[in-house]
Order: C-alpha cells, then sequence, then structure tokens
C-alpha cells in the first residue's frame, strides 16, 4: 500500500572498504518498516562497461573527457530513485562515496541535497583510519595492495565539507553498534539538518560549491 508519510533516508558516505555496505545490511536486516539499499555498487552494476566505474570514479580527474561528464547525470538520476522510493513510503540506505575532486568542481553532494530538500534525510559521516583501509583491501581485494596516492586521495576528499548529522568511526564499532547508533540518533537525537544545509549551499553557489570548507 502507498503510504501518506514519506520513507527514511539514510545516505552512509565514506571512502571504499570503510564498512558502508556491511552497516547498510544491519539496516536492512533489522529496522523497522520496509527497506531498500540503493547504493553506489547497484548502480554501478546496472551501468554499461562503457562508462564504468560510473559514479564509482575515483578522485583525480583521471576520466575527464570520457566519464566525468556523465557522472552529474548519474548522480541525478540515482538521487531521483531514491526521491522516488521516499515518496512511496518505502525507506532507503544508501551507501556512497561523495567527492568532488574531478577535472573542475561538480557540486554532486550539493545538488543531490536539493533534490531531496523536502523528504528525512540522515547524512552519516563513516570515517576509518586510512590503515584499516589498506588492511581490509588486502583482505578482500588485493594482498599486495598497499597504501596508494588513489587511497589518500580517497580519505582526503570524501568528507569535504564533513556537514553530517552523525558520524561513526568503524574501526572502533562493528557494524552492529555503528547501525545502533544511528537507529538511537533517528528515535531520540536532533531532527537531521545536514542534507538542508547542503541544500541552501546549492542555492547559493551552484556548482562552484563544491570545495566550499566547513
Amino acid at each position: 500500500m502507498e503510504s501518506t508519510e514519506p520513507g527514511q533516508i539514510i545516505i552512509l558516505n565514506g571512502v571504499p572498504r570503510s564498512g558502508k555496505s556491511s552497516i547498510a545490511k544491519v539496516i536492512l536486516d533489522t529496522f523497522d518498516g520496509v527497506w531498500v539499499n540503493l547504493g553506489v555498487d547497484g548502480f554501478k552494476q546496472l551501468t554499461s562497461q562503457r562508462y564504468s566505474p560510473g559514479i564509482g570514479l575515483r578522485p583525480g580527474g583521471e576520466l575527464s573527457a570520457t566519464i566525468e561528464p556523465l557522472i552529474p547525470v548519474l548522480y541525478a538520476a540515482m538521487y531521483e530513485s531514491i526521491a522516488a522510493h521516499s515518496r512511496m513510503g518505502i525507506n532507503v540506505v544508501v551507501d556512497v562515496g561523495h567527492h568532488d575532486a574531478y577535472s573542475v568542481p561538480r557540486g554532486i553532494l550539493f545538488d543531490s541535497a536539493r533534490r531531496l530538500k523536502d523528504l528525512p534525510v540522515l547524512f552519516v559521516g563513516i570515517r576509518c583510519p586510512i590503515d584499516v583501509i589498506v588492511e581490509r583491501r588486502k583482505k578482500t581485494w588485493s594482498p599486495n595492495r598497499g597504501l596508494d596516492e588513489h587511497m589518500r586521495r580517497w580519505q582526503r576528499e570524501v568528507h569535504i565539507p564533513g556537514i553530517y548529522d552523525i558520524e561513526v568511526d568503524t574501526a572502533q564499532r562493528t557494524p552492529q553498534e555503528c547501525a545502533d547508533k544511528i537507529r538511537q540518533h533517528l528515535e531520540g537525537g536532533p531532527v537531521p539538518t545536514a542534507f538542508k544545509r547542503l541544500a541552501e549551499i546549492h542555492l547559493k553557489h551552484g556548482t562552484t560549491a563544491g570545495r566550499t570548507p566547513q
């Protein structure tokens, strides 16, 4: 049945291997109500291999002539889908890694906030020390893969401008503990305002807001 109340949106923002997907799974499995995951990995799989990695394009601007111009459109489509689910009363958890380190500022995070401005959004910063990220990559991807410049860029860029409703450290808490903290904030914490603040920045500065400091 279609609900008259919009579904809750939880956006988990952090670098690859920071634990976003594990937290999202706990939310899907344990939070009350109907939840779907509309995160970056799912949308990457829906994108043609010709444009891989799609919205997962890492910081650096190395594919500026081919893939990068498509990224704002792909993000816009993803966030419009998130908005559509919420308006139907479906709760949405989003695991993503926002950054603005493209060849030119794109302001994608701020535009995304504008698209959800009338919906309930909790914006969560997923923190994880870079040495822990390195060890996780070795275990899940390549045992010979050490710290490189791409990882440093992710760690440096993904939390700009750092406007969140809540932050969790996945090196200090399990996915269940992180999800519990998120649930507690939804049930008894301050009313989330981060995405509304980001939307206001977009209205004032447009795409040039991409490098706005906290």
